[in-house]
């Protein structure tokens, strides 16, 4: 490289770099933020994302390959809820009861036990009770390796590429593995069911009377819930525990609080040095991350004006028309960053007449991979300016009268030069 053109692009960037650091400007990733603090997190995998758009807030080896042990549960619940009716009457079979290895949590369920739908996914997702996920899944698809079937097609669907199931309780097999990002798409879909938050969020559950047993209660085994634990977290809002020798500790959890909604997922967790829990220190340690870092920030409120524009054939009183935004438009930004400039993209070919109210474009703002889009209104009628067609409409007929003009001349020139060679030769 030509030395006097290196030192001019070493300029430029020196110069560059300065700029940068007296403006304060930086941009905005969630994947390099994410990076400015280590949480020194127990667990062996991890990730922390938004509810509302699924955007990573942070990560720990949240692509690697985990055994999820019993937080496999939600994704047999919400196929559950999405083909089953939740007051259908369901048979417990000897299959489903004989196949909980020993050591697993069980409900105790009795071979030809009737239950419901609602009563087996409330002892389920709250008791960790393997044997109901088995006597929901041949209920659902006749058998569990139908039903695993069903849920490694609808992992795929919402968009899991490193999920594997065999069974609908997280049995323990090799050939049973997810990863924390994966978990938490799986989550993120979940909760956007209501019947499935109300489950999770539950401290606990009592299943009625059956033909084989007396009423039964059962407490949640998330200790973020339970006021009496000192992982107790205000403002969570479930989800589902799992423990096998092989997957350890595991953890799905969520927080809610005003706007802000985030999903958690920890694997591979065991005790901390002082013998307390690592999945609810390190949960609680990716909540507050999350909490202090991000927030949720309103980039435009109904009704705001974000640019005015002209309609050309409008009228002079009706030609500048304001673009407002449809409804109010949030989304999370880190602490620190200023909310972007948006991009304006408006309907082609924008003439009178507009009615107030209708759509005449779009406003979004980008943060990071995230779109945040809104609907712009026109704010008042646009009345088609009909002095100005008319004068159009004039300007047009005289252009079109001179140019018919210009060509009957040309017309008869080109006859009277004819005539005058005829004459000439005769």
């Amino acid at each position: 490289m030509n030395r006097r053109l290196f030192e001019k692009k070493l300029w430029i960037l020196l110069f560059t770099f300065l700029i940068l650091i007296f403006t304060g400007v930086t941009p905005f990733s969630y994947a390099e933020n994410n990076q400015e603090e280590d949480l020194n997190l127990y667990s062996e995998a991890a990730v922390l994302i938004d509810a509302k758009t699924g955007a990573i807030l942070y990560g720990k080896d949240a692509d690697k390959k985990m055994y999820p042990a019993s937080t496999t549960k939600i994704l047999t619940a919400i196929l559950a809820l999405e083909n089953c009716n939740l007051n259908d009457m369901v048979t417990v079979s000897a299959s489903a009861v004989a196949a909980i290895p020993p050591g697993y949590s069980s409900a105790y369920l009795s071979e030809g036990e009737q239950m419901s739908v609602n009563d087996l996914l409330a002892v389920f997702l709250v008791h960790s009770a393997n044997d109901a996920g088995y006597v929901l899944a041949e209920y659902i698809s006749g058998s569990i390796q139908q039903f695993a079937d069903l849920m490694n097609e609808k992992a795929m669907e919402i968009g899991c590429q490193s999920t594997h199931f065999t069974n609908p309780s997280g049995i323990h097999d090799e050939n049973h593995y997810t990863t924390a990002y994966d978990l938490s798409l799986i989550a993120k879909y979940c909760m956007e069911n209501s019947t499935f938050r109300n489950y999770v969020s539950s401290r606990s559950c009592t299943v009625g009377p059956t033909n084989k047993s007396d009423a039964r209660t059962y407490t949640n085994t998330n200790d973020l819930i339970n006021p009496s634990s000192k992982y107790y977290l205000e403002n969570c809002i479930g989800i589902k525990t799992g423990y096998t020798s092989e997957a350890r500790n595991c953890l799905i959890s969520a927080y809610s609080k005003d706007d802000l909604e985030l999903i958690c997922v920890v694997l591979g967790a065991d005790q901390t040095e002082t013998g307390d829990s690592a999945r609810y220190v390190d949960s609680i340690s990716l909540f507050d991350y999350g909490i202090s870092h991000f927030s949720v920030r309103t980039f435009a409120q109904k009704d705001d004006v974000v640019q005015t524009i002209e309609i050309a054939n409008g009228t002079k009183d009706t030609r500048n028309l304001d673009l407002i935004v449809e409804d109010s438009l949030s989304g999370l930004l880190y602490n620190n960053t200023e909310i972007p400039s948006p991009t304006i993209l408006l309907k082609e070919n924008l003439s009178a007449p507009i009615a107030k109210n209708s759509i005449v474009g779009t406003v979004t703002y980008q943060i990071d991979d995230v779109s945040y889009t809104e609907n712009l209104l026109a704010s008042h009628d646009v009345v088609e300016d009909h002095f100005l067609i008319l004068i159009f409409k004039v300007i047009l007929g005289i252009v079109l009268f001179l140019l018919l003009m210009l060509f009957l001349s040309s017309r008869i020139k080109k006859k009277m030069k004819r005539k005058r060679k005829y004459y000439r030769k005769y």
